[in-house]
C-alpha cells in the first residue's frame, strides 16, 4: 500500500462521527466475560457472539471498523463469508490485533513491556492477505509509587515504533496504543504527567523511526483519576485535562485520535468523548475505539438466550454505536439513554 493509500485508510478509520469496535480481546479474556454471564466457552460460541457483533443492522453507520483478534480474522457467518469479507462489503474496515501481550518487564518490579515483535513482519503479510487493513498494537502503563520509570516508558515507545514501522512497511495502518492504567488511586494531576510523557517518549520515537503520522492513528487513554482515588475527577475537567495534554503532546499531522474506554462505564465513556469534542477547534478528530463500552449490553443480552436473542442484542450495540457517534460530534445528550 502507497502512503496516499495508508492515508485515505487512516482518515477513514476516523471519519466523522465514526469509531471503531474493538473485539479483540484475547482468549482469557474472552473466557472472563462469557463466565461472567454463563455462555460455554468454545469456538462456535466465540465465532457466533462475533458475528452477532458484526452483522448488526446499520453497523457502518457509526461504525467505521472493527479490530479483530486472530481467531476471528480466521472466522466466518454462519453462511461461509469470511468476517473480513463481510466488513469490507458491509463497509467498515477489518483490523487485528498483533501484540503478544504485556510481560514483566525484567529489572523493573511492578512495570511491564509488549512482546510480539519477532516475526511480526511475516505475520502482517499474512493478516493483510486475510483482508485487514490496519492493525494493533498496545503498551501497558501503570501509575504507582516510583513508576513509570523512564526504562518502561521508552522500552514501549521504541516497540510501539517498530511495529509501527512494520506496518506500514506491509501496507498495514498502524494504530498505536500507548494505555496509561486508570486502576489506582491516583490524581488526575498525576495522571496527566505520567500521560504526558508517555506520549513524548511514543512520538520521539515514531519521529525517529520515520514513521508516517499522516497513515497513523493514536489510541489514547483519557487523562483520569485512578479507579480507586476518593475524590475522582467531574467529567469536564477530564475532558480539558485530557485535551489540553494532547495539544502538548500530539502533532496536528495525525489524522486522528481515538480513545478507549479503560474501565470507565458505557456511559460515563460517551460522555467523556462529547465533553471533548465539545471544546471547539482541535486539530485533530478525537473519536473512540472502544471494546467492553460497547459490547457490554449486547453481550449481557445476548447470553440470556444464545440463538433468540441476537436481534435484542444487535440493538443494544447498535444504541452504543449511534450514542459515542454523536459524542465525537459533540451532540450527545444524556436524555438520550432513556428507556434504552
Amino acid at each position: 500500500m502507497s502512503d496516499e493509500n495508508l492515508v485515505q485508510v487512516a482518515a477513514a478509520m476516523v471519519a466523522e462521527g465514526k469509531g471503531l469496535l474493538a473485539i479483540d480481546e484475547s482468549t482469557g479474556t474472552c473466557k472472563k466475560r462469557f463466565d461472567a454471564v454463563g455462555v460455554e466457552f468454545t469456538e462456535d460460541n466465540r465465532r457466533a457472539y462475533r458475528e452477532m457483533l458484526l452483522t448488526t443492522p446499520g453497523l457502518a453507520e457509526h461504525i467505521s471498523g472493527a479490530i479483530l483478534y486472530d481467531e476471528t480474522i480466521r472466522q466466518a457467518t454462519r453462511d461461509g463469508q469470511p468476517f473480513a469479507e463481510y466488513m469490507s462489503a458491509a463497509g467498515m474496515l477489518p483490523g487485528i490485533k498483533v501484540d503478544a501481550g504485556a510481560q514483566p518487564l525484567a529489572g523493573h518490579e511492578g512495570e511491564k513491556v509488549t512482546e510480539g515483535l519477532d516475526g511480526l513482519r511475516g505475520r502482517l503479510e499474512e493478516y493483510r492477505a486475510l483482508g485487514a487493513k490496519f492493525a494493533k498494537w498496545r503498551a501497558v502503563i501503570t501509575i504507582a509509587d516510583g513508576i513509570p520509570t523512564r526504562t518502561c516508558l521508552y522500552s514501549n515507545a521504541h516497540a510501539l515504533a517498530r511495529y509501527a514501522a512494520l506496518c506500514q512497511e506491509a501496507g498495514l495502518v498502524p494504530i498505536v496504543e500507548p494505555e496509561v492504567l486508570m486502576t489506582g488511586d491516583h490524581s488526575i494531576d498525576d495522571c496527566y504527567d505520567v500521560t504526558e510523557a508517555t506520549l513524548h517518549a511514543v512520538f520521539e520515537q515514531l519521529y525517529e523511526h520515520n514513521i508516517l503520522l499522516e497513515g497513523t492513528i493514536l489510541k489514547a487513554s483519557m487523562v483520569l483519576s485512578g479507579s480507586k482515588a476518593s475524590d475522582r475527577a467531574a467529567v469536564d475537567e477530564v475532558a480539558e485535562a485530557t485535551v489540553g495534554c494532547l495539544l502538548n503532546t500530539v502533532p496536528a499531522a495525525l489524522p486522528g485520535i481515538v480513545f478507549l474506554s479503560g474501565g470507565q462505564s458505557d456511559v460515563e465513556a460517551t460522555a467523556h468523548l462529547d465533553a471533548m469534542n465539545r471544546m471547539g477547534d482541535l486539530p485533530w478528530p478525537l473519536s473512540f475505539s472502544y471494546g467492553r463500552a460497547l459490547q457490554a449490553p449486547a453481550l449481557e443480552t445476548w447470553a440470556q438466550n444464545t440463538s433468540g436473542n441476537v436481534a435484542a442484542a444487535q440493538r443494544k450495540l447498535a444504541h452504543r454505536a449511534r450514542m459515542n457517534g454523536l459524542a465525537a460530534l459533540g451532540r450527545y445528550e444524556s436524555s438520550m439513554e432513556k428507556g434504552k
